[in-house]
């Protein structure tokens, strides 16, 4: 599985390519209701031709427009290699869909921005984690929700302590041949052994080093992360990886069990029985640091100063609702906010830009139902300054 990044989502948001297509949907993996999938997806494709009827656009050209998007609807192996959600986006000059571990509401939204909201959990401080299974003989790296996990794919990592060695003896030969090594008396140079027999030290050293090429390939697919990581494997090679880690948002605690005899519905069970306090504790902490600094203007529940301080990057902690939009516009050279009753080509909802812009400048989202939003405003900021 590819994962969708907060670059990705900041990419999306920014485009403004004529008229902007996002449609959203569940979809499912296997079983007799696959074929559902292309049905909900027709359905959603027709209320989109009707929108861009209603803006005036002729027969023709939404067909035309709407070319790549109807490919996809009549393939059915396509449909046949789905997660639990779909989502499809248009532009004038881009297509692009993202197959997501994360049951998504069906909706049609056309626009002058791609709306990116419903994609939010994902990337969420209160549902989002990667959990990393850890074994002498493989590793794997799984993107997790509330409701399931699913493998991301790691590049350019060993299949295993045994693959890794076998990688560094390699790179030894060339270092050697190649005249790197340092030369003994009479122009030899000294030659470096790896044999069988090694004591403890020394192969602790060699799963350190092995867990430093998965470090590497780590952050190769986390990067600007903040979703918490969990350690699941046998005890003994957790502080052992902690030494090779570089990622800031490692969970102390890990699940102590041989990772390579569980499936993906034992490693969600396990794991997310560790990450779920994690994420209560966190939403908890934020909600009632909002409390606290409302009176001081360090917090806020009103748009017209939350849009502004989440484009100035100036927002630590953002609540958003899950259910509802808040269409509107903001002209950054004025400052101003205008809300509007209604979805029309100019605007845009003001929560998923407020939101985008928060990921952007290294803040923390928390994609809540309406009832957990602290303060009685649309949406809810702790401000840093």
């Amino acid at each position: 599985m590819e994962v969708l990044s907060i670059d990705d989502l900041k990419r999306l948001s920014d485009l403004r390519e004529g008229a902007c297509i996002s449609l959203f949907m569940p979809t499912v993996r296997a079983g007799n209701e696959v074929r559902q999938n292309r049905i909900r997806f027709k359905n959603l494709m027709h209320r989109v031709e009707e929108m861009l009827a209603s803006e005036g656009m002729k027969k023709r050209e939404v067909e035309r427009y709407l070319q790549p998007a109807a490919r996809i609807e009549h393939d059915r192996i396509f449909w046949q290699q789905q997660l639990d959600g779909l989502a499809v986006f248009r532009t004038s000059r881009r297509f692009r869909y993202y197959r997501l571990p994360l049951s998504l509401e069906e909706l049609a939204v056309v626009s002058g921005r791609l709306h990116v909201k419903p994609l939010l959990p994902l990337f969420s401080g209160n549902g989002r984690f990667y959990l990393l299974t850890l074994s002498q003989k493989q590793v794997r790296l799984f993107l997790g929700t509330h409701y399931s996990v699913n493998e991301v794919r790691l590049r350019r990592v060993p299949r295993g302590l045994a693959e890794a060695m076998k990688y560094e003896e390699v790179e030894r030969q060339l270092q050697y041949h190649s005249g790197t090594g340092a030369a003994e008396k009479g122009g030899r140079r000294a030659a470096v052994y790896h044999g069988q027999g090694a004591g403890k030290a020394e192969v602790k050293d060699q799963i350190l080093r092995y867990f430093r090429r998965v470090d590497k390939a780590v952050h190769g697919v986390l990067r600007r992360e903040q979703a918490p990581l969990v350690l699941v494997g046998l005890e003994y090679l957790f502080p052992i990886y902690r030494q090779a880690n570089t990622y800031p948002h490692l969970l102390e605690a890990g699940v102590d069990t041989n990772a390579d005899e569980l499936g993906a519905v034992e490693l969600h069970e396990k794991s997310w029985a560790v990450v779920a306090p994690h994420f209560r504790e966190a939403q908890e902490q934020a909600a009632r640091r909002f409390a606290e600094l409302a009176a001081s203007g360090r917090a806020s529940d009103s748009l017209e100063e939350i849009v502004p301080a989440a484009v100035d990057q100036r927002i630590d902690s953002l609540f958003v609702p899950r259910e509802g939009h808040v269409w509107g516009r903001f002209d950054g050279k004025k400052r101003k906010v205008t809300v509007d009753d209604e979805s029309l080509p100019e605007n845009e909802d003001l929560l998923d830009l407020s939101a985008v812009h928060t990921l952007d400048g290294g803040g923390t989202i928390y994609s809540v139902d309406r009832s957990e939003m602290p303060g009685k405003g649309p949406g809810a900021a702790i401000f840093r300054y």
